[in-house]
């Protein structure tokens, strides 16, 4: 279902609050305390639930999401709304999904009560499962606190999904950051960070402190960033060819490709003809190998 608020509340623009300054239609500790209260809302690990409180954080992030007026968001668990004001006050439209549907429900009203610019579509829905056709128009961007324990996975379903999104700027676990950010050679470098990179270029964009939350977590948050390049096939089954053979490769981490690979190709020696024909060294770890090798891999396997 989605709830759509068109101009939202009356207008205000960033010129009438004096300045540029826009603190009086962000979230603040003390608001979503107070949001919070009303909704009888408690955040819970199972949802990953940690409401950003500090509105020079949320701007920084709209900045190192590079969104502008003319921008489509596609924006997942905005939660109590910190991040959803913040982007409305920038880009002409929010999709934001949202799993729980009392938040889902007051988003709307929230927006209005601070008198938020733009489009907001609020569906409620799983961005785990969320399809192209649930949303009301086709996203450009991606701008999202994504829940820490499912990150990886929404971003890969986000991405692949929806093939008009060119950039992405999600806030993660520093070291899940880390990850989706490695470079080929990298130790931290493997299944997150290939499958990343074979929807464009992956960069760490910021760090984000424990203290701008609540509740704090436990751990460090980072930025990253994807731009899309249409380098690499957008055809789902090319797609899931290609992450079969980066699943394999990096099962087994310590084992030279030739080895890794070997349930993947039906045996030892298949992989290896297989890894020659691709120009590939079948004694390399997979560690080593960018994106594009992995796709001439499942190239072979698809012609032999």
């Amino acid at each position: 279902m989605a709830v759509v608020l068109g101009q939202a509340g009356p207008a205000l623009s960033i010129d009438d609050a004096g300045s540029g300054d826009d603190s009086g239609r962000l979230l603040g500790p003390a608001q979503i305390r107070r949001l919070a209260d009303e909704l009888g809302v408690r955040p819970t690990k199972t949802l990953g639930q940690n409401f950003v409180h500090d509105a020079n954080t949320v701007r920084r992030i709209v900045a190192a999401s590079r969104v502008g007026p003319d921008d489509v968001v596609l924006e997942v668990g905005p939660g109590l709304g910190s991040l959803t004001l913040a982007l409305l006050g920038t880009v002409s439209r929010v999709i934001a999904v949202e799993i729980d549907p009392v938040l889902a429900g007051r988003l709307p009203q929230t927006a209005a009560d601070y008198a938020a610019h733009g489009s907001l579509d609020v569906v409620t829905a799983d961005a785990m499962t969320v399809r192209a056709d649930d949303l009301p128009a086709a996203p450009t961007a991606l701008v999202a606190n994504l829940p820490y324990n499912v990150a990886v996975p929404v971003l890969l379903h986000l991405m692949s999904e929806c093939p008009t999104i060119a950039t992405a700027l999600v806030m993660v676990q520093a070291e899940v950051a880390d990850r989706l950010a490695a470079p080929p050679g990298n130790k931290v470098y493997g299944v997150p960070s290939v499958k990343a990179r074979y929807f464009g270029d992956v960069a760490r964009a910021g760090a984000v402190g424990r203290n701008v939350f609540w509740p704090e977590p436990k751990v460090e948050s980072g930025l990253v960033r994807i731009d899309r390049r249409d380098t690499h096939s957008t055809d789902p089954a090319r797609r899931a060819a290609v992450f079969a053979v980066i699943d394999a490769a990096f099962a087994q981490r310590r084992k030279t490709m030739r080895s890794a690979l070997a349930t993947w190709a039906g045996s030892p020696v298949e992989a290896e003809r297989r890894l020659r024909a691709a120009d590939i060294d079948p004694q390399i770890r997979g560690e080593k190998l960018d994106v594009a090798d992995f796709v001439r891999l499942a190239q072979v396997a698809a012609s032999t």
